[in-house]
Protein backbone atom coordinates (compact mmCIF):
# COMPACT_ATOMS: atom_id res chain seq x y z
CA UNK A 1 0.00 0.00 0.00
CA UNK A 2 2.81 2.53 0.63
CA UNK A 3 4.80 1.55 -2.15
CA UNK A 4 1.16 2.22 -4.57
CA UNK A 5 0.92 5.44 -2.88
CA UNK A 6 4.29 6.58 -3.03
CA UNK A 7 4.16 5.92 -7.07
CA UNK A 8 0.94 7.62 -7.54
CA UNK A 9 2.71 10.72 -5.77
CA UNK A 10 5.57 10.53 -8.18
CA UNK A 11 3.27 10.22 -11.47
CA UNK A 12 1.53 13.34 -10.11
CA UNK A 13 4.52 15.46 -9.62
CA UNK A 14 5.73 14.26 -13.13
CA UNK A 15 2.51 15.27 -14.93
CA UNK A 16 2.44 18.85 -12.97
CA UNK A 17 6.11 19.78 -14.05
CA UNK A 18 5.48 20.13 -17.49
CA UNK A 19 3.05 22.09 -17.01
CA UNK A 20 5.24 24.45 -14.83
CA UNK A 21 7.41 24.44 -17.35
CA UNK A 22 5.21 25.72 -20.18
CA UNK A 23 4.06 28.46 -18.12
CA UNK A 24 7.91 29.67 -17.79
CA UNK A 25 8.29 29.39 -21.87
CA UNK A 26 4.88 31.88 -22.12
CA UNK A 27 6.01 34.35 -19.32
CA UNK A 28 9.36 34.05 -21.29
CA UNK A 29 7.62 34.82 -24.79
CA UNK A 30 9.11 38.06 -25.98
CA UNK A 31 5.94 38.99 -27.83
CA UNK A 32 3.60 39.61 -25.09
CA UNK A 33 5.45 42.19 -23.29
CA UNK A 34 7.11 43.90 -26.69
CA UNK A 35 6.32 47.32 -24.82
CA UNK A 36 7.63 46.55 -21.80
CA UNK A 37 9.49 49.78 -21.97
CA UNK A 38 6.15 51.76 -22.05
CA UNK A 39 4.65 49.71 -19.04
CA UNK A 40 7.50 50.23 -16.93
CA UNK A 41 7.51 53.96 -17.63
CA UNK A 42 3.89 54.02 -16.91
CA UNK A 43 4.51 52.37 -13.41
CA UNK A 44 7.30 54.56 -12.76
CA UNK A 45 5.23 57.82 -13.81
CA UNK A 46 2.25 56.55 -11.78
CA UNK A 47 4.57 54.88 -8.40
CA UNK A 48 3.99 57.90 -5.62
CA UNK A 49 1.94 60.31 -8.00
CA UNK A 50 -0.64 62.05 -6.78
CA UNK A 51 -3.21 63.76 -9.51
CA UNK A 52 -5.22 66.10 -6.79
CA UNK A 53 -1.86 68.27 -5.83
CA UNK A 54 -0.81 70.65 -7.87
CA UNK A 55 2.40 69.47 -10.08
CA UNK A 56 4.77 72.05 -8.51
CA UNK A 57 7.96 71.28 -6.26
CA UNK A 58 7.80 74.87 -4.67
CA UNK A 59 4.11 75.62 -3.91
CA UNK A 60 4.74 79.61 -4.28
CA UNK A 61 5.81 78.76 -8.13
CA UNK A 62 2.86 78.76 -10.25
CA UNK A 63 1.45 76.72 -12.98
CA UNK A 64 1.55 78.48 -16.62
CA UNK A 65 -0.99 77.01 -18.62
CA UNK A 66 -0.61 77.83 -22.35
CA UNK A 67 -3.92 77.62 -24.26
CA UNK A 68 -4.78 77.76 -28.00
CA UNK A 69 -8.41 78.14 -30.07
CA UNK A 70 -8.81 76.80 -33.74
CA UNK A 71 -12.25 77.72 -34.97
CA UNK A 72 -13.12 74.44 -37.02
CA UNK A 73 -17.09 75.23 -37.93
CA UNK A 74 -19.86 77.69 -36.86
CA UNK A 75 -22.58 75.61 -36.19
CA UNK A 76 -25.82 77.96 -35.62
CA UNK A 77 -26.61 81.19 -34.77
CA UNK A 78 -29.89 81.69 -32.25
CA UNK A 79 -30.90 85.65 -32.57
CA UNK A 80 -33.97 84.89 -30.42
CA UNK A 81 -32.14 83.19 -27.51
CA UNK A 82 -28.99 84.82 -28.17
CA UNK A 83 -26.98 81.78 -28.41
CA UNK A 84 -23.85 80.93 -30.77
CA UNK A 85 -23.24 77.36 -31.48
CA UNK A 86 -19.39 76.47 -32.48
CA UNK A 87 -17.49 73.38 -33.01
CA UNK A 88 -13.38 74.40 -32.20
CA UNK A 89 -10.37 72.57 -31.69
CA UNK A 90 -9.18 73.72 -28.17
CA UNK A 91 -5.74 72.89 -27.15
CA UNK A 92 -3.44 73.46 -23.77
CA UNK A 93 -0.33 72.57 -22.05
CA UNK A 94 1.32 72.89 -18.78
CA UNK A 95 4.80 71.56 -17.25
CA UNK A 96 3.98 68.82 -14.56
CA UNK A 97 7.37 68.67 -12.19
CA UNK A 98 6.58 65.16 -11.27
CA UNK A 99 6.01 63.53 -14.62
CA UNK A 100 9.82 64.06 -15.50
CA UNK A 101 11.93 60.69 -16.34
CA UNK A 102 15.67 60.27 -18.35
CA UNK A 103 14.95 59.01 -22.27
CA UNK A 104 18.20 57.22 -21.45
CA UNK A 105 16.80 54.69 -18.94
CA UNK A 106 13.69 53.71 -21.18
CA UNK A 107 15.29 52.79 -24.63
CA UNK A 108 14.80 56.50 -25.60
CA UNK A 109 11.20 57.07 -25.12
CA UNK A 110 10.42 60.81 -25.29
CA UNK A 111 6.89 60.94 -24.71
CA UNK A 112 3.92 58.56 -24.33
CA UNK A 113 0.09 58.71 -23.56
CA UNK A 114 -1.33 58.82 -20.35
CA UNK A 115 -4.87 58.24 -19.19
CA UNK A 116 -6.35 61.83 -18.48
CA UNK A 117 -7.98 60.28 -15.41
CA UNK A 118 -4.34 59.61 -13.60
CA UNK A 119 -2.97 63.58 -14.25
CA UNK A 120 -3.75 66.57 -13.04
CA UNK A 121 -5.72 68.65 -15.37
CA UNK A 122 -6.35 72.23 -14.47
CA UNK A 123 -10.01 73.77 -13.93
CA UNK A 124 -10.28 75.98 -17.11
CA UNK A 125 -13.85 76.44 -18.13
CA UNK A 126 -15.43 78.33 -20.49
CA UNK A 127 -17.11 81.86 -18.87
CA UNK A 128 -20.03 81.99 -21.22
CA UNK A 129 -21.15 78.07 -21.13
CA UNK A 130 -24.83 78.08 -21.39
CA UNK A 131 -25.37 74.21 -22.51
CA UNK A 132 -23.16 71.15 -22.70
CA UNK A 133 -22.08 70.49 -26.65
CA UNK A 134 -21.66 67.20 -28.02
CA UNK A 135 -18.17 66.90 -27.84
CA UNK A 136 -16.55 63.82 -28.26
CA UNK A 137 -14.16 62.28 -25.70
CA UNK A 138 -10.78 62.27 -25.51
CA UNK A 139 -9.26 59.99 -22.84
CA UNK A 140 -5.74 60.37 -23.15
CA UNK A 141 -2.66 63.09 -22.48
CA UNK A 142 0.67 63.36 -23.95
CA UNK A 143 3.40 63.88 -21.56
CA UNK A 144 7.11 64.57 -22.93
CA UNK A 145 10.09 63.58 -20.55
CA UNK A 146 10.31 67.18 -19.36
CA UNK A 147 6.96 66.88 -17.56
CA UNK A 148 5.08 69.01 -20.96
CA UNK A 149 1.39 67.76 -20.62
CA UNK A 150 -0.53 68.24 -23.80
CA UNK A 151 -4.35 67.87 -23.44
CA UNK A 152 -5.69 68.32 -27.04
CA UNK A 153 -9.50 68.18 -27.91
CA UNK A 154 -12.38 69.04 -30.31
CA UNK A 155 -14.93 70.95 -28.40
CA UNK A 156 -18.46 71.70 -29.49
CA UNK A 157 -19.21 75.48 -27.48
CA UNK A 158 -22.61 76.32 -27.13
CA UNK A 159 -22.40 80.06 -25.67
CA UNK A 160 -24.49 82.86 -24.44
CA UNK A 161 -23.59 85.73 -27.12
CA UNK A 162 -25.36 89.12 -27.43
CA UNK A 163 -25.95 89.24 -31.25
CA UNK A 164 -26.82 92.31 -32.84
CA UNK A 165 -29.34 92.05 -35.48
CA UNK A 166 -30.12 95.54 -36.91
CA UNK A 167 -27.95 95.46 -39.59
CA UNK A 168 -29.34 91.59 -40.80
CA UNK A 169 -28.67 90.53 -43.32
CA UNK A 170 -25.11 92.65 -43.67
CA UNK A 171 -24.65 92.61 -39.89
CA UNK A 172 -21.02 91.09 -38.28
CA UNK A 173 -21.17 89.97 -34.82
CA UNK A 174 -18.48 89.28 -32.25
CA UNK A 175 -18.68 86.67 -29.53
CA UNK A 176 -16.48 85.99 -26.90
CA UNK A 177 -15.11 82.75 -25.49
CA UNK A 178 -13.50 83.61 -22.16
CA UNK A 179 -11.13 80.57 -20.64
CA UNK A 180 -9.72 80.96 -17.17
CA UNK A 181 -9.50 78.94 -13.68
CA UNK A 182 -12.44 78.36 -11.66
CA UNK A 183 -11.25 77.91 -8.58
CA UNK A 184 -7.71 79.20 -8.79
CA UNK A 185 -6.25 82.26 -8.48
CA UNK A 186 -3.72 83.72 -10.41
CA UNK A 187 -0.74 82.72 -7.94
CA UNK A 188 -1.88 79.15 -8.51
CA UNK A 189 -2.86 79.11 -12.26
CA UNK A 190 -1.75 81.89 -15.06
CA UNK A 191 -2.79 81.72 -19.05
CA UNK A 192 -0.87 82.61 -21.66
CA UNK A 193 -0.97 81.86 -25.78
CA UNK A 194 0.30 79.33 -26.87
CA UNK A 195 0.89 81.07 -30.31
CA UNK A 196 1.04 84.80 -31.17
CA UNK A 197 -1.88 86.98 -31.10
CA UNK A 198 -1.46 87.53 -35.00
CA UNK A 199 -0.85 84.20 -36.12
CA UNK A 200 -4.48 83.19 -33.92
CA UNK A 201 -6.00 86.08 -35.37
CA UNK A 202 -4.69 85.40 -39.17
CA UNK A 203 -5.32 81.58 -38.78
CA UNK A 204 -8.28 80.29 -40.80
CA UNK A 205 -6.65 77.06 -41.48
CA UNK A 206 -9.31 74.67 -40.19
CA UNK A 207 -12.28 76.79 -40.90
CA UNK A 208 -14.72 75.13 -43.13
CA UNK A 209 -15.61 78.24 -45.30
CA UNK A 210 -19.25 77.10 -46.87
CA UNK A 211 -21.65 77.81 -44.78
CA UNK A 212 -23.66 80.97 -44.18
CA UNK A 213 -21.23 82.35 -41.90
CA UNK A 214 -17.82 83.83 -42.50
CA UNK A 215 -15.11 83.94 -40.41
CA UNK A 216 -13.03 87.38 -40.43
CA UNK A 217 -10.71 86.83 -37.32
CA UNK A 218 -10.18 85.72 -33.70
CA UNK A 219 -9.12 88.62 -31.74
CA UNK A 220 -7.02 87.31 -28.55
CA UNK A 221 -7.05 89.53 -25.01
CA UNK A 222 -5.28 88.39 -21.91
CA UNK A 223 -6.79 89.85 -18.46
CA UNK A 224 -6.97 89.38 -15.08
CA UNK A 225 -10.02 90.46 -12.65
CA UNK A 226 -11.13 90.08 -9.16
CA UNK A 227 -14.37 89.73 -7.56
CA UNK A 228 -14.11 90.50 -3.90
CA UNK A 229 -10.75 92.94 -4.64
CA UNK A 230 -8.90 89.93 -2.59
CA UNK A 231 -8.20 87.14 -4.79
CA UNK A 232 -7.51 87.82 -8.93
CA UNK A 233 -8.19 85.25 -11.63
CA UNK A 234 -6.21 84.95 -14.66
CA UNK A 235 -8.51 84.93 -17.86
CA UNK A 236 -8.15 84.49 -21.87
CA UNK A 237 -10.53 86.12 -23.73
CA UNK A 238 -10.83 85.30 -28.05
CA UNK A 239 -13.23 87.52 -29.69
CA UNK A 240 -14.47 85.27 -32.57
CA UNK A 241 -15.60 87.85 -34.97
CA UNK A 242 -17.94 86.42 -38.05
CA UNK A 243 -19.95 88.29 -40.74
CA UNK A 244 -23.21 86.62 -42.67
CA UNK A 245 -23.44 86.20 -46.69
CA UNK A 246 -25.97 88.14 -47.07
CA UNK A 247 -26.56 86.42 -50.79
CA UNK A 248 -29.54 84.09 -49.58
CA UNK A 249 -31.34 86.95 -48.25
CA UNK A 250 -30.87 89.76 -50.97
CA UNK A 251 -32.19 86.91 -53.44
CA UNK A 252 -34.82 86.26 -51.68
CA UNK A 253 -35.49 89.08 -49.65
CA UNK A 254 -34.68 92.67 -51.28
CA UNK A 255 -35.07 91.76 -54.87
CA UNK A 256 -38.64 90.88 -54.96
CA UNK A 257 -39.63 93.78 -52.37
CA UNK A 258 -37.59 95.95 -55.10
CA UNK A 259 -39.33 94.47 -58.19
CA UNK A 260 -42.63 94.98 -56.30
CA UNK A 261 -41.80 99.36 -55.04
CA UNK A 262 -40.58 99.46 -59.15
CA UNK A 263 -43.83 98.34 -60.41
CA UNK A 264 -46.26 100.84 -58.20
CA UNK A 265 -43.85 103.26 -59.57
CA UNK A 266 -44.67 102.28 -63.45
CA UNK A 267 -48.37 102.23 -61.99
CA UNK A 268 -48.25 106.08 -62.03
CA UNK A 269 -48.12 106.25 -65.36
CA UNK A 270 -51.59 104.61 -65.95
CA UNK A 271 -53.93 107.60 -67.29
CA UNK A 272 -55.56 109.34 -64.12
CA UNK A 273 -58.60 109.18 -65.00
CA UNK A 274 -58.90 105.55 -65.68
CA UNK A 275 -59.96 103.04 -63.01
CA UNK A 276 -57.87 100.67 -63.96
CA UNK A 277 -54.53 102.15 -61.91
CA UNK A 278 -56.64 101.79 -58.82
CA UNK A 279 -57.19 98.04 -59.85
CA UNK A 280 -53.31 97.62 -60.20
CA UNK A 281 -52.32 99.67 -57.09
CA UNK A 282 -54.42 97.52 -55.18
CA UNK A 283 -53.19 94.05 -56.08
CA UNK A 284 -49.63 95.40 -55.68
CA UNK A 285 -51.07 95.86 -52.01
CA UNK A 286 -52.32 92.66 -51.45
CA UNK A 287 -49.10 91.00 -52.88
CA UNK A 288 -46.99 93.13 -50.87
CA UNK A 289 -49.07 91.73 -47.81
CA UNK A 290 -48.66 87.93 -48.76
CA UNK A 291 -44.95 88.51 -49.56
CA UNK A 292 -44.38 89.66 -45.73
CA UNK A 293 -46.30 87.06 -44.94
CA UNK A 294 -44.17 84.73 -46.22
CA UNK A 295 -40.72 86.05 -44.96
CA UNK A 296 -41.73 86.53 -41.82
CA UNK A 297 -40.52 83.03 -40.67
CA UNK A 298 -37.08 83.96 -42.15
CA UNK A 299 -36.54 87.10 -40.42
CA UNK A 300 -34.40 87.12 -36.79
CA UNK A 301 -36.82 87.66 -34.19
CA UNK A 302 -35.77 89.36 -31.31
CA UNK A 303 -37.14 90.77 -27.81
CA UNK A 304 -34.56 93.90 -27.65
CA UNK A 305 -35.01 95.12 -31.22
CA UNK A 306 -36.02 95.18 -35.19
CA UNK A 307 -33.51 94.62 -37.87
CA UNK A 308 -33.28 97.37 -40.07
CA UNK A 309 -34.63 95.15 -43.06
CA UNK A 310 -37.75 94.93 -41.13
CA UNK A 311 -38.14 98.54 -40.98
CA UNK A 312 -37.70 98.65 -44.62
CA UNK A 313 -40.70 96.53 -44.97
CA UNK A 314 -42.85 98.66 -43.48
CA UNK A 315 -41.78 101.78 -44.72
CA UNK A 316 -42.46 99.80 -48.20
CA UNK A 317 -46.21 98.87 -47.17
CA UNK A 318 -46.62 102.69 -45.86
CA UNK A 319 -45.06 104.26 -49.43
CA UNK A 320 -47.54 101.37 -51.65
CA UNK A 321 -50.82 103.01 -48.77
CA UNK A 322 -49.73 106.18 -49.96
CA UNK A 323 -49.72 105.62 -53.35
CA UNK A 324 -53.08 104.02 -53.15
CA UNK A 325 -54.85 107.03 -51.53
CA UNK A 326 -52.77 109.52 -53.92
CA UNK A 327 -54.00 107.50 -56.66
CA UNK A 328 -57.97 107.14 -55.31
CA UNK A 329 -57.88 110.74 -54.68
CA UNK A 330 -56.83 111.84 -58.04
CA UNK A 331 -59.17 109.73 -59.94
CA UNK A 332 -62.35 110.77 -57.94
CA UNK A 333 -60.66 114.56 -58.58
CA UNK A 334 -60.61 113.92 -62.42
CA UNK A 335 -64.21 112.34 -62.11
CA UNK A 336 -65.99 115.60 -60.99
CA UNK A 337 -69.69 115.57 -62.66
CA UNK A 338 -71.57 118.42 -64.58
CA UNK A 339 -73.06 119.13 -60.97
CA UNK A 340 -69.63 120.31 -59.72
CA UNK A 341 -68.88 124.15 -59.88
CA UNK A 342 -66.05 125.37 -61.64
CA UNK A 343 -62.26 125.17 -60.15
CA UNK A 344 -61.43 128.09 -57.55
CA UNK A 345 -59.73 131.36 -59.09
CA UNK A 346 -57.11 130.40 -56.00
CA UNK A 347 -56.66 126.62 -56.98
CA UNK A 348 -56.29 127.46 -60.85
CA UNK A 349 -53.91 130.04 -60.15
CA UNK A 350 -52.07 127.83 -57.99
CA UNK A 351 -52.27 124.67 -59.96
CA UNK A 352 -52.60 125.33 -63.62
CA UNK A 353 -50.54 128.02 -63.73
CA UNK A 354 -47.88 128.01 -61.08
CA UNK A 355 -46.97 124.41 -60.52
CA UNK A 356 -47.86 123.69 -64.02
CA UNK A 357 -44.98 125.97 -64.61
CA UNK A 358 -42.83 124.40 -62.47
CA UNK A 359 -43.45 120.50 -63.23
CA UNK A 360 -43.43 121.85 -66.82
CA UNK A 361 -46.51 120.12 -67.94
CA UNK A 362 -48.66 123.31 -69.61
CA UNK A 363 -48.04 120.86 -73.13
CA UNK A 364 -49.77 118.65 -71.05
CA UNK A 365 -53.15 120.25 -71.44
CA UNK A 366 -54.03 118.55 -74.80
CA UNK A 367 -54.47 115.50 -73.75
CA UNK A 368 -57.05 116.72 -71.55
CA UNK A 369 -58.67 118.11 -74.46
CA UNK A 370 -59.04 115.07 -76.37
CA UNK A 371 -59.88 112.79 -73.70
CA UNK A 372 -63.14 115.23 -72.52
CA UNK A 373 -63.62 115.51 -76.60
CA UNK A 374 -64.14 111.62 -76.92
CA UNK A 375 -66.31 111.16 -74.03
CA UNK A 376 -69.74 110.97 -74.70
CA UNK A 377 -73.12 113.26 -74.33
CA UNK A 378 -75.36 113.05 -71.04
CA UNK A 379 -79.12 112.42 -72.41
CA UNK A 380 -81.52 114.94 -72.98
CA UNK A 381 -83.44 116.42 -69.80
CA UNK A 382 -87.30 116.99 -69.56
CA UNK A 383 -86.42 120.37 -67.86
CA UNK A 384 -83.88 121.06 -70.23
CA UNK A 385 -86.40 120.51 -73.40
CA UNK A 386 -89.00 122.53 -71.51
CA UNK A 387 -87.31 125.40 -71.02
CA UNK A 388 -85.51 125.51 -74.82
CA UNK A 389 -88.95 125.17 -76.24
CA UNK A 390 -90.39 127.99 -74.07
CA UNK A 391 -87.38 130.38 -75.04
CA UNK A 392 -87.98 129.53 -78.73
CA UNK A 393 -91.78 130.14 -78.53
CA UNK A 394 -91.23 133.30 -77.00
CA UNK A 395 -88.85 134.19 -79.94
CA UNK A 396 -90.75 133.01 -82.67
CA UNK A 397 -93.74 135.08 -81.63
CA UNK A 398 -91.85 138.16 -81.17
CA UNK A 399 -90.32 137.78 -84.61
CA UNK A 400 -93.75 136.19 -86.32
CA UNK A 401 -94.99 139.76 -84.83
CA UNK A 402 -92.03 142.00 -86.44
CA UNK A 403 -92.89 139.74 -90.05
CA UNK A 404 -96.85 140.59 -89.93
CA UNK A 405 -96.54 144.24 -88.72
CA UNK A 406 -93.29 144.59 -92.11
CA UNK A 407 -95.96 143.20 -94.03
CA UNK A 408 -99.00 145.00 -93.04
CA UNK A 409 -96.58 147.88 -93.41
CA UNK A 410 -95.85 147.09 -97.05
CA UNK A 411 -99.50 146.03 -98.06
CA UNK A 412 -100.43 149.52 -96.82
CA UNK A 413 -97.58 150.97 -98.72
CA UNK A 414 -97.50 149.24 -101.82
CA UNK A 415 -100.96 147.29 -102.12
CA UNK A 416 -99.33 143.80 -101.63
CA UNK A 417 -101.56 140.98 -99.89
CA UNK A 418 -100.81 140.26 -96.39
CA UNK A 419 -99.37 136.25 -96.13
CA UNK A 420 -100.58 133.67 -93.23
CA UNK A 421 -98.57 133.30 -90.57
CA UNK A 422 -95.87 130.41 -90.25
CA UNK A 423 -97.32 126.93 -90.26
CA UNK A 424 -97.29 124.55 -86.67
CA UNK A 425 -94.63 122.42 -88.30
CA UNK A 426 -92.24 124.36 -88.45
CA UNK A 427 -92.97 126.17 -85.25
CA UNK A 428 -92.34 122.46 -83.62
CA UNK A 429 -89.32 122.64 -85.49
CA UNK A 430 -87.96 125.82 -84.39
CA UNK A 431 -88.33 124.15 -80.53
CA UNK A 432 -86.76 121.52 -81.26
CA UNK A 433 -83.81 123.31 -82.63
CA UNK A 434 -83.42 126.15 -80.07
CA UNK A 435 -83.88 123.00 -77.70
CA UNK A 436 -80.74 121.29 -79.40
CA UNK A 437 -78.83 124.39 -79.06
CA UNK A 438 -79.44 125.16 -75.34
CA UNK A 439 -77.97 121.64 -74.89
CA UNK A 440 -75.41 121.93 -76.84
CA UNK A 441 -74.26 125.18 -74.92
CA UNK A 442 -74.81 123.45 -71.55
CA UNK A 443 -72.73 120.49 -72.61
CA UNK A 444 -69.55 122.90 -73.63
CA UNK A 445 -69.98 124.71 -70.50
CA UNK A 446 -69.87 121.06 -68.58
CA UNK A 447 -66.99 119.65 -70.55
CA UNK A 448 -65.39 123.47 -70.04
CA UNK A 449 -65.95 122.41 -65.98
CA UNK A 450 -64.65 118.93 -66.32
CA UNK A 451 -61.01 119.89 -68.46
CA UNK A 452 -60.14 122.46 -65.87
CA UNK A 453 -60.77 119.87 -63.32
CA UNK A 454 -59.07 116.91 -65.37
CA UNK A 455 -55.85 119.85 -65.58
CA UNK A 456 -55.63 120.11 -62.09
CA UNK A 457 -56.28 116.35 -61.12
CA UNK A 458 -53.62 115.56 -63.81
CA UNK A 459 -51.50 118.72 -62.23
CA UNK A 460 -51.38 117.22 -59.31
CA UNK A 461 -50.81 114.01 -60.00
CA UNK A 462 -47.53 114.78 -61.69
CA UNK A 463 -46.87 116.41 -58.47
CA UNK A 464 -47.31 114.16 -56.22
CA UNK A 465 -45.34 111.29 -58.10
CA UNK A 466 -42.58 113.37 -58.62
CA UNK A 467 -42.95 113.66 -54.63
CA UNK A 468 -43.31 109.98 -54.26
CA UNK A 469 -40.37 109.44 -56.45
CA UNK A 470 -38.15 111.22 -54.71
CA UNK A 471 -38.69 110.12 -51.39
CA UNK A 472 -38.96 106.65 -52.50
CA UNK A 473 -35.07 107.17 -54.09
CA UNK A 474 -33.97 109.08 -50.88
CA UNK A 475 -34.50 105.80 -48.96
CA UNK A 476 -33.33 103.82 -51.37
CA UNK A 477 -30.06 105.28 -51.42
CA UNK A 478 -30.09 105.79 -47.66
CA UNK A 479 -30.42 102.10 -47.37
CA UNK A 480 -28.32 101.48 -49.85
CA UNK A 481 -25.46 103.50 -48.46
CA UNK A 482 -25.44 101.76 -44.86
CA UNK A 483 -25.83 98.57 -45.85
CA UNK A 484 -22.75 98.93 -48.27
CA UNK A 485 -20.65 100.67 -45.63
CA UNK A 486 -22.16 97.88 -43.20
CA UNK A 487 -20.87 94.73 -45.88
CA UNK A 488 -17.48 96.17 -46.68
CA UNK A 489 -16.73 97.48 -43.00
Amino acid sequence: MRISALWTALLALLSINPTFCSVKRIGNNPGRFANATLVRLSEYLSTGYKKGVRPVRDWRQYTLVAIDLMVYSILSVDEKNQVLTTYVWYRQQWTDEFLVWSPEDFDEVEKVSIPTANVWVPDIVINEFVDVGKSPDIPYVYVSHDGLVRNYKPIQVVTACTLNIYNFPFDVQNCSLTFQSWLHTINDINITLMRSPEEVMEDKSVFMNQGEWELLHVLTMSNSFTVDNVSYYAEMKFNVVIRRRPLFYTVNLLLPSIFLMVMDVVGFYLPPDSGERVSFKITLLLGYSVFLIIVSDTLPATAIGTPLIGVYFVVCMALLVISLTETVLIVRLVHQQDLQPRVPVWLRHLVLERAATLLCVRDKHKLCSSLLSSAPLPPYTENNLHTASHCTHHHHHHHSCNMARDAHGRGLGMGLPVRDPAPPIMDSILQEVAGIRGHLERQDESREVAKEWLQVGYVLDVLLFRVYLLALLTYSITLGTLWSVWQYA
